[in-house]
């Protein structure tokens, strides 16, 4: 059974619409990211899973159960903010046992056992002889490890974060998504959370939900986003792509002289574009077959070296590895012949 069930869900704030009759199957035990450009309805979509947002129209079930019109706390979710939203007046301890603590009669545990499980959640955040401290003693990745802690808390059916690595630095961005991978293994959780950073969604998800202007644009596993982009939104926004205006027939187009050739496409004809990733273009020796071009800007990054180059009235950027750099000796200027080993082509609507 799926955990999230979602049919064409719709909400709108005045005349903008932020979500447009969108459907989405979660199933149990798979981590799922939400992404897209802001105002795309990721964070909407997210918030009414949660009951902090209704829909204008459509129905959402929670393993199997009719979720459209229940509170936040009769859904059995955790959600992490963003910001942490932690209560600064309170130790780390008493944030995680917040949510215990609040509860009502016979589903209230003893202190007794509040106290155990925030032992062990604390140990599991890897927080472990922490719990006294405030928040403002703790740095950001700290910070949100409490918040992660405090959402699980309630053992949820359903973990939904928001941006939950958005507001820290890079390298510690880095580290916190590969440990809520590791622990989204561990714990079998079901989780869904919204990011705009395309390398955090295919780094951390077991599928990832493309989404723009309130619409589901492609769902898919890291892989199939990146390698089979549905749409030309999903190829602009999932990583750098050249995107070259052509002429469409028959399923091939002609750039610069080299004919493309993408079984992929219907058949249609027009005007459309071609889309060719950075490194599916070869940089070749000037004597070889290809494209004439000539290199305007090499930027090293690492091992890969990234290569702005000019073709014709068109310009063209590569990634190729610092072997090949060194093997054809490039240098600003250097005139080569240019290769494309694999292009998608969309004719315009």
């Amino acid at each position: 059974m799926d955990m999230i069930q979602v049919d064409g869900l719709t909400k709108r704030f005045g005349n903008f619409t932020a979500l447009d009759q969108v459907s989405l199957r979660v199933p149990k035990g798979k981590l799922v990211a939400l992404l897209g450009p802001s105002g795309s309805g990721k964070t909407t979509l997210l918030r009414i899973l949660a009951g902090l947002d209704y829909p204008d129209a459509g129905t959402i079930h929670l393993d199997g159960v009719d979720a459209t019109s229940l509170q936040t706390r009769e859904r059995g979710v955790g959600f992490v903010f963003q910001h942490y939203a932690l209560f600064r007046h309170m130790t780390v301890a008493d944030n995680i046992a917040f949510g215990l603590k609040v509860r009502k009669g016979a589903t209230r545990p003893s202190k007794a056992a509040i106290a155990q499980r925030v032992e062990e959640l604390l140990g599991l955040v890897q927080l472990s002889g922490l719990g006294k401290r405030f928040p403002a003693q703790l740095s950001g990745g700290q910070r949100q490890r409490v918040a992660l802690a405090r959402a699980l808390a309630i053992e949820p059916r359903l973990l939904l974060l928001d941006e939950p690595f958005g507001a820290l630095d890079a390298q510690v961005r880095k580290d916190l998504r590969r440990w809520l991978r590791s622990l989204h293994e561990d714990m079998g959780l079901t989780g869904v959370f919204v990011t705009h950073d395309q390398e955090e969604a295919l780094e951390v998800a077991d599928e990832v939900v493309v989404m723009n202007k309130g619409r589901i644009e492609q769902i898919g596993t890291p892989a199939e986003i990146y390698d089979r982009p549905a749409t030309p939104f999903v190829y602009r926004f999932l990583g750098n792509v050249n995107a070259l205006p052509c002429v469409i027939k028959d399923g091939r187009a002609v750039i610069e002289g080299v004919e493309l050739v993408c079984s992929a496409n219907d058949g249609s004809n027009g005007n459309g574009t071609a889309f060719i990733r950075p490194h599916d273009i070869e940089i070749r020796p000037a004597d070889a077959d290809g494209m004439p071009a000539h290199v305007r800007h090499l930027t090293v990054l690492g091992p890969v070296v990234r290569a702005e180059l000019a073709v014709g009235g068109t310009t063209l950027e590569a990634e190729l590895s610092r072997d090949e750099h060194d093997r054809l000796n490039l240098s600003a200027g250097s005139r080569v012949k240019v290769g494309i080993r694999s292009a998608r082509l969309f004719v315009e609507e």
